[in-house]
Order: C-alpha cells, then structure tokens, then sequence
C-alpha cells in the first residue's frame, strides 16, 4: 500500500513538474464566431435560441446583405459548421458573403412535419403535424427581427437537411413566397406515405411566375426517400413555374446521410450566390516555368 501510495506521489509530482515546464500563453480569450438570441416563439408557446453569424467585414459594406436562414441552427445542431462555409464565402470571394441565422429547433418530428393523413402515420407518430407553426416563428418573429436589426436584402434563402429538408420542401410547394432560395438536403420525402412528392405537380400547378431558386439533392439514402424525391422532380419537369430555377444534384454514389449536408450545402452556396472569378491580374514570374525575375528585382544593392 505505502508503495502504491508513494507512485502516485510520484506520478502527480511529475505531471505537475511537466506542466510548469510547458509554454505558458501571454493571454487567453474566447474564441466568438457570432451573436445568440433567444426569442419568444408565440407560435410554438416556446422560446427559441436564434443565432447570427456576420461576414467580419460587415460593418463597412455598402450594400445590404442577403440572409440564409438555417433550420436545426442552434450551436449545438448545424450552425457552427455552417458558419464555417459562410466565412469561407467571405474570406475566398467563392460567393457572396451572407448573414447566416440559425434557428434552432426541439421536437423536430412535431415541428418540420404536415400532420399526416395516412393512419399507420398517425398512429406510429403521436407527436407530429406542426410544421405551420415553425414556420410561422420563422415568418413572423425571426425575420422581422433580423430584418429590423440588420442591412438585408430582398433574398432570403432557407436551408435544411433530412426532416428540415421536408420542411424546407414542404415550404417551398405551399407558402412559396416565404423565402426566395430553398435548399433542401437529403429531404426526408418518405414522411407521410411520400405525400409531399404526389401532391408536388398540383401544389406547382397554383405557383406564381416570381423568380425563385430550389437545390435539391439525395444521398445513397434509397428506399421512400428517394421515391419521394423522383415524385418531386417529375412534378418538376412538368409543371415547374416560369420563374423558378431548379436543380436537382444526385449524390447517390458518393454520400451517405451523415456525410451529405456540409459538401451540399457548399455546393449550393457556389450555385446560388457565385460570383465571378477572381481576377489575379498577371502571373508573377516564380508562377511561370522558368521564369525570371524582372531586371530591377536582379540589379545589385546600391552602396
């Protein structure tokens, strides 16, 4: 026992040692990618966290900002990753910078999901059925409220991956107005015996002709999900109104559902918001095989 005793001695005195040995920092601080709100949601008879992210050069544009408005965007869902593409944007001028605002959800069966018709849906999901009521939160709380407190644009785009993919679908072919960009990742189409691709072509059918934009892609997921889909884009090919640009990316051979969101909603950002390239003007001569300096970089010191 006094041995045992003595190696832990030893073992705590040796790490304390290493510790002290080890690079001190000069300062430490946290590290701050974006605000946090928390709102009431009357809608829902809740309160929601709502987070916001800023291109860091905000503060000194001109120009009033479009808004992407990410659904699962608390901190601890998609928000912190996606804040990560959106500062990508704004650092490589791959697209136009944005205002990224996460919306965070709860009950995510209860609130991104039409109340079902199909009785097996019924009776399988209790607690199902709410989707108008987020996106009423959405619609008349969360953005009268980023639009108040920021420079924003006429474009507003809605984003969402599985169940909050249906609900960015099921948005878009019934309250179309509501946003003019919808991004729809691997949507969960199966919901309700694949009821929001059969009704597709009608729901199309009463669409005005504004200019609006649908990204819609699927994973290898198979199955109802992608009959869902197929549903949509045939209603699509057939049916889609004047104004919409739509496109669908098959990601079937490359992604699955876990990995899909983050590459997608790259890919979707580059379609939506791209921007020329980058002009770099002449390649300097280190960028051209056997390339030399101009004279005056060879010329000697001046004494």
């Amino acid at each position: 026992m006094k041995a045992l005793i003595l190696a832990g001695l030893l073992a705590a005195a040796s790490s304390t040692a290493a510790l002290a040995q080890s690079p001190q920092p000069l300062s430490q601080s946290d590290i701050v990618i974006g605000e946090s709100f928390v709102l009431d949601a009357p809608s829902l008879g809740d309160e929601r966290e709502v987070n916001v992210w800023l291109p860091p050069f905000y503060d000194e544009l001109e120009e009033p900002l479009n808004v992407v408005y990410l659904v699962d965007g608390a901190q601890d869902q998609d928000f912190v990753h996606i804040a990560g593409l959106a500062q990508l944007g704004a650092l490589s001028w791959q697209y136009e910078p944005f205002i990224l605002v996460g919306v965070q959800t709860k009950n995510r069966l209860q609130e991104l999901t039409r109340p079902a018709a199909d009785p097996r849906y019924q009776a399988q999901f209790a607690d199902q059925g709410g989707s108008e009521d987020f996106l009423a939160f959405l619609t008349e709380t969360v953005i009268p409220f980023v639009e108040n407190r920021y420079e924003t644009s006429d474009r507003r785009a809605v984003i969402g991956e599985s169940l909050a993919g249906l609900f960015v679908t099921d948005t878009f072919l019934n309250a179309p107005t509501s946003f003019t960009d919808y991004i729809a990742v691997s949507p969960s189409l199966w919901w309700d015996e694949q009821a929001a691709g059969l009704a597709a072509a009608t729901r199309l059918s009463a669409h005005d002709d504004a200019e609006r934009s649908l990204y819609l892609t699927m994973a290898d997921e198979g199955g109802t999900m992608q009959a869902g889909l197929d549903h949509l884009l045939e209603a699509l090919e057939n049916h889609a109104p004047e104004g919409l640009d739509w496109i669908y990316v098959d990601r079937s051979q490359t992604e699955t559902h876990a990995t899909i969101f983050h590459p997608a909603a790259l890919d979707a950002f580059r379609t939506f918001f791209t921007l020329p390239p980058y002009e770099y003007g002449e390649a300097p001569w280190y960028l051209v095989e056997g390339g030399e300096p101009p004279a005056e970089e060879n010329a000697p010191d001046q004494p």
